[in-house]
């Protein structure tokens, strides 16, 4: 069959995994990747399927974009990197012709939700009749009714895992037990907020400033009262579409900064709700659809029976056991109606009726908003036309999302496959959870790149598979790191053999054994690259074949008894970097290398404006003249020597770096390159705060071990024969051994016993110390002490 979605239904092809039949266009039946055919990982199947596009060497390619309700994070940051160096891939590297749509949500449950409560928060900030002692009943009633509604979930979810267990019914119960451990999760949350709003409301002044801590730390919790109270009273467009654009800027900037090519369509819900209606009244025509109250459902019912399947993302498993209530609410949104009005409890929404405190739109199933999944169903339909290529997204979204998407686009399109290819990035995790808003576990994208450039943002992701789980740790930015730095090593090491001018000495003219070597290592690494791109983009073995053939490169360099080959390591270089510039890892027109750009979105500058480097050299020679001419004067040409050396090496660590030069003595001599000063300055700051810590690391150590001094000079300083004279006992001998306790009873032979040993010790000790300070132990015990005093001032001035 040409066309997907238009085979023999009544014999369709093996189905295994309890999955639905998927119709797979015309391909080679020998090895995809022999044949030079992309495999792509297909959610349809599960599996990994040649890609063949509807129409040659053109891919129609929808991707779901962000719900702009918050700011976006770094688990966004992995769907939309994976999917922007998927997307490079096939245009730079395989050279198909894509037309790449993102739809952004810009109405939705959550948006509104999010609006509503900032907006009745903005409303109690301002409002001055609501002091701080009102404030403090509020934020304390608003807690106690976010705890109990806690213990009621917590109760419903153990309720519901007893009742999985009774019936042996192990889907349902994994699935409750998920819950239960985001429950938990949101219950720590929920607790340390209560912690920090009884701290505000006990340790306050009752001003202004202790007013506006209390609204910060109660926010989450006054804002869930605020909207049940009074959420039906906003009802201003205005409000909801303020805070959708206000994310939708930001998200737009995120992608920006963290280099993702713009889409070549972006579409937004608001702007569609017309096609969406017009799309729902298809749907109702074909008798898949029904209104009840306002809203409009799919009939699950009505679309199987019309020879559809349901649920092809993610299989119902043996049996068709029902959608679940959790998946349900996760479909239908926080703000659903319930399913009284449903004639089948799954039937999902294409139009909801609006309720107070809720945008809406006239239609003629009367004033609503549409429903989650139909947006992306009617721009994707409305752009790329009634079959699509691939359609990707996050792999929470498969169900009920995607699946209901299928659903309503088969329904109104009248086809049985509206996708052929279907993608999903793998979960991002955080200390084992998946990162989420919702439990409060998450890094936005602005703060990872605070600390991250968004090259090795991109490097981390490149290095991993992207349809698998990851975890977002230290462990993985520090490696994204230290590839980034064998990376620019490697070009730096060329790039200095050429400005060497290697080539007017005659040298690459002949090949030697390591010379062929490196030559078949080179063409290994570009085999390598181009099977693991066209197995399912992966990126991981791509990248590991070209830190493979730079470590050969330089094995090359360190043992080759002959002067190197420059063309072939220029040749290395140069495919390096024109993978690297598929990946987006490098922009710009550069032979090879990372140009100037440390975050991988642009060159660096065109080397004008050489007064910094001139007011540098400057300084350099007056420094340099000036000690030369003090050395002069007193004749110490150690001291002149030390001081230039001194003044060389704070050119090199201190001013080049800011001006983008980087200098690296070799024994051969020293060897420069153009740097980012922006990077440069920031591998400064990261060295500086790895020797603050090192340095704070050894001077908690000394304080450690100068303290336990101090302790034992205290008590070596006691005399023998007063070690044991205190008010416990009464009598004692000549040596100082008491024999007497305090009450007139005689010390035991054993304890008697046991203090001359030690009084024999302390002797010892005695002595030791008299001598050691010239019987001056005070002076030593104060020097001891300016020691812990001179250290905990130096712990001091670090911790700044």
């Amino acid at each position: 069959m040409s066309l997907s979605g238009t085979g023999n239904f009544l014999n369709p092809p093996c189905c295994p995994d309890n999955r639905h039949p998927w119709y797979p266009p015309e391909a080679s039946t020998a090895d995809p990747i022999a044949q030079g055919h992309l495999l792509l990982r297909n959610t349809l199947t599960g599996k990994k399927e040649p890609f063949v596009p509807m129409q040659a060497r053109h891919v129609k390619w929808y991707t779901c974009g962000p719900t702009v309700y918050d700011s976006s994070h770094v688990g966004h940051a992995r769907t939309y990197l994976s999917f922007d160096i998927m997307r490079r891939v096939m245009t730079d590297y395989f050279h198909y012709n894509v037309l790449y749509q993102i739809n952004t949500t810009d109405i939705d449950d959550k948006i509104i939700l999010r609006a509503r409560q900032n907006e009745l928060m903005k409303q109690l900030e301002e409002d001055a009749t609501v002091d701080f002692d009102k404030l403090v009943v509020m934020a304390k009633e608003a807690l106690e009714e976010a705890k109990a509604k806690s213990d009621e979930k917590r109760e419903g979810i153990l309720a519901a895992i007893e009742e999985a267990t009774k019936n042996k019914d192990s889907r349902a119960r994994t699935e409750q037990e998920g819950l239960l451990e985001q429950h938990l999760v949101k219950r720590k949350n929920l607790d340390r907020d209560e912690t920090q709003i009884l701290e505000v409301c006990n340790n306050s002044s009752k001003d202004g400033d202790s007013r506006a801590k209390l609204l910060v730390a109660a926010k989450s919790v006054l804002a869930e009262k605020l909207d049940r109270e009074k959420g039906h009273l906003i009802t201003d467009h205005a409000v909801f579409n303020a805070h959708a654009r206000k994310y939708e800027r930001e998200y737009m900037e995120d992608m920006a900064a963290l280099g993702i090519r713009e889409p070549d369509v972006l579409t937004r819900v608001t702007e569609y709700v017309p096609k969406i209606i017009a799309f729902v009244e298809t749907i109702i025509s074909k008798g898949l659809a029904y209104k009840s109250n306002g809203s409009v459902y799919l009939s699950l019912d009505a679309f199987q029976e019309a020879g559809h399947n349901y649920r092809k993302l993610n299989p119902a498993g043996p049996g068709g056991a029902a959608t679940t209530e959790a998946e349900m609410a996760e479909g239908e949104g926080a703000l659903a109606a319930g399913g009284s009005e449903k004639r089948n409890p799954n039937d999902f929404a294409l139009w909801k009726a609006s309720k107070a405190g809720e945008p809406a739109w006239d239609s003629p199933f009367g004033p609503g908003r549409p429903g989650w999944h139909i947006e992306c169903s009617v721009v994707a339909g409305d752009i790329l036309g009634e079959r699509v290529d691939i359609h990707s997204g996050g792999e929470d979204l498969k169900f009920p999302h995607h699946d209901n998407e299928l659903a309503q686009s088969e329904a109104c399109f009248g086809c049985h496959q509206w996708v052929n290819y279907f993608t999903h990035t793998g979960h991002l995790h955080i200390e084992g959870l998946k990162m989420s808003k919702s439990l409060k576990n998450f890094i936005t994208i602005r703060q990872a790149l605070e600390n991250n450039t968004a090259r090795q943002l991109r490097i981390m992701f490149l290095l991993q598979a992207w349809d698998q789980p990851m975890n977002y740790s230290d462990q993985t930015i520090d490696d994204a790191r230290s590839k980034e730095t064998t990376f620019k090593s490697f070009f730096r090491e060329v790039e200095a053999l050429l400005r060497d001018d290697y080539l007017s000495q005659e040298v690459g003219w002949r090949m030697g054994d390591a010379d062929r070597k490196l030559s078949d290592a080179y063409l290994t690494a570009r085999q390598l690259v181009h099977e693991s791109l066209l197995d399912n983009f992966n990126t991981k073995d791509a990248m590991m074949a070209l830190l493979k053939v730079i470590s050969e490169a330089n094995t090359y360099l360190r043992t080759s008894n002959s002067k190197p080959s420059v063309l072939l390591l220029r040749a290395i270089a140069t495919y390096i970097t024109q993978i690297l510039k598929v990946f987006g890892v490098v922009n710009g027109s550069d032979d090879f290398g990372f140009g100037g750009a440390g975050d991988g979105r642009g060159d660096a500058g065109d080397g004008n404006g050489s007064e910094p480097y001139i007011g540098a050299m400057v300084s350099f020679r007056e420094s340099v003249r000036n000690a030369a001419l003090e050395a002069a004067k007193g004749g110490d040409a150690k001291s002149a020597i030390d001081s230039i050396l001194k003044i060389c090496d704070g050119l090199r660590d201190e001013v080049l770096p800011t001006l983008g030069v980087r200098l690296e003595d070799r024994p051969t001599g020293t060897m420069w390159n153009l740097e980012d000063p922006e990077v440069m300055m920031r591998e400064m700051k990261e060295k500086a705060a790895k020797e603050r810590e090192i340095q704070i690391s050894k001077l908690e150590k000394q304080l450690v071990a100068r303290e336990k001094e101090l302790e034992k000079v205290k008590s070596s300083m006691v005399r023998p024969q007063d070690l044991f004279r205190s008010d416990e006992f009464k009598e004692w001998d000549e040596a100082g051994v008491p024999i007497t306790m305090a009450n007139g009873e005689p010390v035991s032979s054993g304890q008697v016993k046991k203090r001359k040993k030690a009084i024999e010790k302390q002797e010892k000790m005695y002595a030791d110390i008299m001598e050691k300070s010239s019987n001056n132990p005070q002076e030593l015990l104060d020097s001891v002490q300016g020691e812990i005093d001179t250290i905990k001032a130096k712990l001091a001035d670090l911790s700044l």
